[in-house]
């Protein structure tokens, strides 16, 4: 197996799995304030994965990071706050599968956003692939609603929705600028920059969203620290799960990566029906086989 595969795979379950313990820090912390934990409690997971790939490979960090590489960075950080408080504000009307699923469409937009931004090219079938997929998120997203044309076009602009392509577009500039963050190193390790991305976007990202939560929400900043013991596995899963789609993005287009890592719609629907105790829908079911659909085809055109 390709380790862009292994890696995308994995960071589709940490994502999962650190996505569905930030929803049940929602009735501990605010949006801001569960975001912040995954940074927070990242920081010190990023620093072990970097020493123990450091040590496994016997190589150093870039000892070089320039201020392309660092505003890459922090854009790619930035986007990822506003994408993340956007997912945990869409579980809100619909439930933590089909808010998670309404972000989804993060894969045609990457596939877009890469080809203009980045020069990256997928084949036809590749593409295909995406296109079904999506239709597979989208069917899941609306399942059981019997809707006519002017009704699924009005849903379009509920507040679900609208946080759900919000969480997508910001995901997909992230992943753009990280890959563009990593070019910039000078190393000939791919996963190494990544890890080396992580780490510093992670420490971007505490500052920038830490900085705003203890201005505008100084009770739920305090409160941060107060929950350590539910907060540090998200920043531990976080961090794994960074870790692994930074590797991804590193060694295969933007599209590719993001298309695979919608398996991560099949691992929500498990951990909203074993973990969450939420109740599943036949036409949930449908739409994810939608999608596994469409991984095949991106698989198969790569």
């Amino acid at each position: 197996m390709p380790l862009w595969i292994a890696a995308t795979l994995s960071a589709a379950l940490f994502q999962t799995w650190r996505t569905a313990l930030q929803q049940r820090l929602r009735g501990q912390l605010s949006v801001n304030g569960a975001g912040v934990v995954r940074y927070l409690y990242g920081i010190p997971f990023g620093l072990i994965l970097l020493g123990a790939y450091c040590l496994l490979m016997g190589e150093a960090p870039p000892a070089i990071l320039g201020w392309t590489f660092l505003l890459y960075a922090a854009i790619g950080g930035l986007t990822q706050i506003i994408g993340t408080n956007l997912l945990i504000m869409s579980f809100g009307p619909r439930g933590f599968a089909v808010g998670t699923a309404y972000s989804k469409t993060e894969a045609v937009q990457g596939a877009i956003l890469a080809l203009v931004l980045l020069g990256e090219r997928i084949s036809l079938l590749s593409t295909f692939g995406i296109v079904v997929g999506v239709c597979g998120v989208l069917y899941l997203s609306l399942a059981g609603r019997n809707m006519t044309g002017r009704e699924l076009l009005r849903a379009t602009v509920q507040p679900a929705a609208l946080c759900g392509f919000g969480a997508g577009t910001g995901f997909a500039v992230t992943a753009i600028f990280i890959k563009a963050a990593n070019l910039q190193l000078d190393h000939p390790d791919a996963v190494l920059r990544a890890i080396t991305t992580l780490c510093v976007a992670n420490a971007m990202q505490t500052v920038m969203q830490g900085a705003w939560l203890a201005w505008k929400e100084p009770e739920q900043f305090r409160a941060v620290f107060r929950t350590w013991r539910d907060s540090f596995p998200v920043g531990a899963l976080s961090a794994c799960g960074s870790a692994c789609w930074f590797t991804g993005f590193a060694l295969a287009p933007v599209a590719m990566v993001r298309a695979l890592g919608q398996t991560e719609i099949l691992f929500t629907l498990l951990f909203s029906r074993f973990y969450l105790k939420e109740s599943l829908k036949r036409q949930e079911v449908l739409g994810a086989l939608g999608i596994v659909a469409g991984v095949v085809l991106v698989l198969l055109g790569r």
